[in-house]
């Protein structure tokens, strides 16, 4: 209980002084990146573990140590959309990261913006073309890879800007 007043004295007492309030938030970012880090971790841990899984079960399916279980095409596509997922993951760990390393906003905005891009790839790859709706969620990615694209570009630039000056 005392441990619990302490606590309690030391927030009011952030929210009394500006700098010290800033410094609480900066503790409280960190430790929610590390939280957030270590659950990616095990996220892509779990995702790697179901895609060895699979493989695993298409290599000892007769004909044993070939795929053929999986070349009908949506399971192909599948299991190219279980190794993208595997890619975002780890390129939301490697954003996570980046953040707990420096706090540059510009490159961390660059490191999303790419991740926004290997996830609309991503919806490209596995996309369902006998859907009805196709053409609209190709129109649609295709806008998505414009801009996102542009986007990457305009902040790549003014880094690169920075980075010669």
């Amino acid at each position: 209980m005392l441990h619990l007043k302490r606590v309690v004295a030391e927030i009011v007492e952030y929210g009394r002084n500006d700098e010290k309030f800033l410094d609480f938030l900066k503790k409280v970012e960190g430790l929610a990146s590390r939280i957030l880090a270590l659950a990616m971790i095990l996220v892509i841990l779990s995702a790697v573990f179901d895609l060895v899984l699979i493989l695993v079960q298409a290599l000892l399916t007769p004909p044993v140590g070939s795929l053929t279980p999986l070349t009908e095409h949506t399971k192909l596509v599948g299991l190219f959309g279980l190794f993208l997922n595997v890619l975002i993951a780890l390129e939301i760990l490697e954003n996570i990261t980046a953040y707990l390393r420096s706090h540059v906003p510009s490159k961390i905005v660059e490191l999303v913006i790419v991740t926004a891009l290997i996830a609309v790839a991503r919806k490209i790859i596995i996309l369902d073309l006998d859907s009805p709706d196709t053409v609209n969620k190709l129109i649609g990615l295709a806008v998505a890879v414009i801009t996102i694209s542009t986007s990457y570009w305009i902040v790549w630039s003014m880094n690169a800007k920075h980075r010669r000056s």
